[in-house]
């Protein structure tokens, strides 16, 4: 039986200088599609959490694909039978994942797919970092993972240079809910030296939805950040 509706999950790191412009004109393509939830729209790019008709996702995808940058976004779905968020929201910011810190996006890690995840991450050679907050850490996270123990992205670095140590030398792979905050620390990894940097393609929910449940490494629930909370 079909689902009603779908949950879509994009993000791109691309120059956007005119996103002041695009609000108004995501809140109409919303709207007329019967989308709600949120979308950050920033000098750097695009992020976004949104569900409704696969229609109106369709129509709002295709709108942001004719941008310069945004041709490639790829978006990721998931079957509802409900539209988990009130409101439509199209916020302007500063970054579309806050880090603070001034990262070559071009300069990223590398992709590994679901089903080599594994493989990495079981190597003795290799540190597996949780790119989240410790409050996500705690209602999840893959076996052995390391918890930075911070409250929020931004502290990342502070990490990383207290623990260089234990980092150099190291395969660093790093992952996140969906991927966008393991694809900026990958960046800002590899800005600071190292070399072997590695993050889950998908994030964490596409490991969980393509991975046998039999040969997941994959401990605990996903906490999400709407009004589903626990995935």
């Amino acid at each position: 039986m079909e689902t009603p509706f779908t949950i879509a999950r994009f993000y791109c790191f691309a120059d956007f200088p005119d996103y002041v412009e695009w609000q108004g004109r995501l809140k109409g393509i919303m709207a007329t599609g019967g989308v709600r939830g949120t979308i950050l729209i920033a000098p750097e790019g695009v992020n976004g959490t949104v569900a409704g008709p696969q229609s109106g996702i369709d129509d709002l995808i295709a709108a942001l694909r004719k941008h310069p940058g945004f041709e490639n976004l790829d978006p990721k779905f998931t079957p509802s039978d409900i539209i988990p968020f009130e409101k439509i929201k199209v916020r302007l910011k500063k970054e579309i994942i806050t880090f603070k810190q001034k990262v070559d996006m071009s300069q990223t890690g590398q992709y590994v797919e679901p089903q080599d995840w594994n493989a990495l991450i079981t190597d003795p050679n290799t540190v597996l970092v949780d790119t989240r907050n410790n409050y996500e850490f705690y209602h999840g996270h893959f076996k052995n993972a390391v918890d930075p123990d911070t409250f929020r992205f931004s502290e990342l670095p502070a990490w990383v240079e207290a623990n260089k140590e234990k980092l150099q030398g190291k395969k660093i792979a790093m992952y996140c809910t969906g991927g966008i905050r393991c694809e900026k620390s990958t960046a800002y990894m590899r800005s600071q030296g190292y070399d072997e940097v590695y993050h889950l393609k998908g994030g964490i929910l596409g490991y969980i939805e393509q991975m046998p449940e039999a040969e997941s490494l994959w401990l605990g629930e996903c906490f999400v950040f709407d009004d589903r909370e626990i995935v």
